[in-house]
C-alpha cells in the first residue's frame, strides 16, 4: 500500500501505485473535463498530484499542450519573474568505487585520468571562477571513502568559503555527493552548505540495480531515504533530479514527484530544486545501450508540466543541453542554470582536462557569453545567494514562495548582484545591456523605500564599495 509519510523507499516510491498512475493517465489523457479541472487547479498556484501531472504529459492533444506551455510561462513569471540565478558545478574528485554504467567514473573504467583536487589545487579552481564572477557553486565528486572521504570534503568546503581573491567570494556552496549517514549530514549542515542534492537516477527499482550492479551506490532503499536522513540531520534545502534517458521517462516523472510529495508529507518541506539532466556521451559510455531519450518536445514538456506541478520548486538545467534547449525551458520553467562550466576536475585551470570529465558539455560558451545571452531574452542573471545566509531556507523559505512574497526579496537583490558583475567582470557590451536592464527594473520596484535602498547600494558598488553581501 502507498504510503507519503513512510520513510520506507519501498512505501513511497511505490511501484504498483505508479504503474496504476501510468494507467489512470492513460485512460484519462483525452477526458477533457477533467484536463480542464487539472489546468484551472494548477492556474491557482497550488501545485498538482502526481496522477494529475501524469495525466497532462500523457495528453498529446496540441490544444491542451499549447494551454500547458502557457500556463507554465505564467506561473514561472510569478513565483520567479525574469531572475534567473547562476551556479557553476566544482569536480573535486572523480575516484569512485561504484560501477554505474552510464557515467564514466565507474571504477573499472581505465581510460579515464583519475584525479583529485589538493587544497592548493581548489584554490585555483576557485580563484578561476571567482574570475568568471561566480558566487555559487555545486561540489561534485565520485564515491570513494578512502581517497574521497567526508573529512577531505568538508576541508575542501572550508577552503572555498575562505578564499577572498580580488572582488570575489563563493557565497553558497551546495554539494551533490553520494548518500551517507545522518551524521555526515549534520557534519555538512556545521560545514555552511546550502542545498544537498542527489539524482535518483531513475525510480524503477529493477533498472536501477540494473545501472549500478556493483558498490554502495547498488542499495536502491539507501540511496532513495539519502534525502530523509540529511533533512534529519538538519540540512533544511534538499534537491532531487533523475537522469532523463535511463528508464522510461513517464514512470520516473511520476516517481519524482511522489518523492517531492514525500519530502512534503513527511519532512514538512518539499524539494528546494529539481534537476532535469539528460544522458550525455562520456567515456566508455555507450549512447546506443539507452533507448529510452528523449527528443526535446517532450523534454520541453516535461520542464512545463514539473512548474505547474511544483511551482514552489526551483528547476535547474546544466550545460548538458543546448543553448535552443535552455532558452526554450526558460520561457517554461527553469530558474538556475550553469554557465562557463567544466565538468572534470580541475577543468577550469587546465582547459585539456576534458580525459576526467564526466560528460560532455553542450553549451561551451563563457560565463560572459552566457550572461550576455540571457539579458538580451529580457532575464536578469542572479548571484544573490541572500536567503541562505538570512536563514531564509526550509519551511521559512517554502513559506515566502508559496505566498508570492519571495520577489519581493529576490528581485532587489538580483538587480544589486547583477550590478556587481557588471562591475566587476563583465565585457563592455555585457555591462551596457546589464546597465539598461538595471535601468529598467529599478523603475519598475514599488516600494518607495527599496527603491532607495537599491539606489543607494548601486551607487556603492559603482564607487567600488564591497561592504555588504547579497
Amino acid at each position: 500500500m502507498y504510503n507519503s509519510k513512510s520513510k520506507k523507499a519501498e512505501d513511497f516510491i511505490n511501484d504498483e501505485e505508479i504503474l496504476e498512475t501510468l494507467e489512470y493517465a492513460r485512460r484519462n489523457k483525452e477526458n477533457m473535463s477533467l484536463i480542464e479541472d487539472i489546468l484551472k487547479k494548477a492556474a491557482e498556484y497550488k501545485g498538482l498530484s502526481y496522477r494529475e501531472a501524469a495525466v497532462l504529459l500523457e495528453c498529446e492533444l496540441d490544444e491542451v499542450k499549447e494551454k500547458v506551455f502557457g500556463l507554465a510561462e505564467h506561473i514561472k513569471k510569478k513565483f520567479y519573474g525574469n531572475r534567473i540565478v547562476m551556479f557553476a558545478p566544482l569536480y573535486l574528485s572523480n575516484y569512485c568505487v561504484n560501477e554505474c554504467r552510464y557515467c564514466p567514473y565507474h571504477g573499472s573504467n581505465k581510460h579515464i585520468s583519475r584525479k583529485q583536487l589538493s587544497q592548493e589545487d581548489i584554490v585555483r579552481e576557485v580563484m578561476a571562477l571567482q574570475d568568471m564572477g561566480h558566487k555559487r557553486l555545486a561540489l561534485e565528486t565520485g564515491e570513494d571513502p578512502e581517497n574521497c572521504p567526508i573529512e577531505y570534503v568538508l576541508e575542501s568546503i572550508k577552503t572555498i568559503y575562505g578564499i577572498k581573491h580580488k572582488n570575489g567570494a563563493i557565497r553558497r556552496v551546495n554539494v551533490n555527493i553520494a548518500a551517507t549517514t545522518i551524521e555526515n549530514y549534520k557534519k555538512l549542515k556545521d560545514a555552511g552548505i546550502g542545498t544537498y542534492i542527489l539524482f535518483q537516477e531513475t525510480y524503477h527499482k529493477p533498472t536501477y540495480e540494473y545501472l549500478h550492479p556493483k558498490g554502495p551506490k547498488h542499495n536502491y532503499a539507501y540511496h532513495t531515504e539519502a534525502m530523509d536522513r540529511a533533512m534529519e540531520g538538519g540540512i533544511d534545502d534538499v534537491g532531487l533530479g533523475v537522469l532523463f534517458g535511463l528508464n522510461l521517462y513517464k514512470y520516473d516523472f511520476v516517481g519524482l514527484l511522489m518523492h517531492a510529495k514525500h519530502l512534503e508529507d513527511a519532512m514538512g518541506v518539499g524539494p528546494h530544486t529539481i534537476s532535469v539532466p539528460r544522458i550525455r556521451p562520456a567515456d566508455d559510455v555507450d549512447l546506443k545501450e539507452y533507448s529510452n531519450a528523449i527528443p526535446d518536445s517532450i523534454f520541453e514538456k516535461i520542464v512545463a508540466i514539473l512548474r505547474i506541478a511544483v511551482p514552489y520548486t526551483g528547476i535547474i538545467m546544466s550545460t548538458r543541453e543546448s543553448e535552443k534547449t535552455r532558452g526554450e525551458c526558460l520561457k517554461l520553467g527553469v530558474s538556475q542554470i550553469s554557465g562557463g562550466s567544466s565538468t572534470s576536475v580541475g577543468g577550469y585551470v587546465e582547459k585539456e582536462a576534458e580525459n576526467s570529465a564526466q560528460f560532455e558539455v553542450n553549451d561551451t560558451r563563457t560565463m560572459d557569453e552566457v550572461v550576455n545571452w540571457l539579458l538580451t531574452l529580457g532575464y536578469i542573471p542572479s548571484f544573490c545567494t541572500a536567503c541562505y545566509r538570512e536563514g531564509r531556507t526550509g519551511d521559512r523559505f517554502m513559506r515566502l514562495v508559496k505566498s508570492g512574497a519571495i520577489a519581493q526579496v529576490c528581485h532587489p537583490n538580483a538587480i544589486m548582484t547583477l550590478k556587481e558583475y557588471l562591475e566587476d567582470y563583465a565585457s563592455e557590451d555585457t555591462r551596457a545591456k546589464g546597465e539598461k536592464m538595471i535601468e529598467k527594473e529599478v523603475e519598475l520596484l514599488q516600494n518607495s523605500d527599496v527603491k532607495r535602498i537599491v539606489k543607494e547600494h548601486l551607487s556603492d558598488l559603482h564607487e567600488g564599495k564591497r561592504d555588504f553581501r547579497f
